[in-house]
């Protein structure tokens, strides 16, 4: 079940939503079209739900904002890229296991 903490960003919002966020936030860049992307999704509702209040968790199709996805020099997906301060803290591509993720949003708090 998709968790109602996710936030899907646009182009527009993700300056706002992203960089000037007072807490760390985990991109996850993805289309409706990959199937390593549907994979990996129940991980980060779940992760959303757990670290609520603490990281922000977002979502961003690449599809449909195709500015972002190039400014972080995305090239593959999924890619999911933790800011904290506006600045990128560290990234991972693919479909990864929860306790890989976890490890990297625990370096962000």
């Amino acid at each position: 079940m998709a968790s109602d903490k996710v936030i899907h960003l646009s182009d527009d919002a993700f300056e706002s939503e992203v960089l000037k966020s007072s807490i760390p936030v985990l991109v996850d860049f993805w289309a409706s079209w990959c199937a390593p992307c549907k994979a990996i999704s129940p991980v980060i509702d779940g992760l959303a739900d757990e670290y609520d209040g603490r990281v922000k968790i977002t979502k961003l199709n690449v599809d449909e904002n195709p500015a972002t996805p190039g400014k972080f020099g995305v090239r593959g997906i999924p890619t999911l890229i933790l800011f904290k301060d506006g600045k990128i803290v560290d990234q991972v591509v693919g479909a990864v296991p929860k306790n890989q993720l976890e490890g990297l949003l625990k370096k962000a708090l």
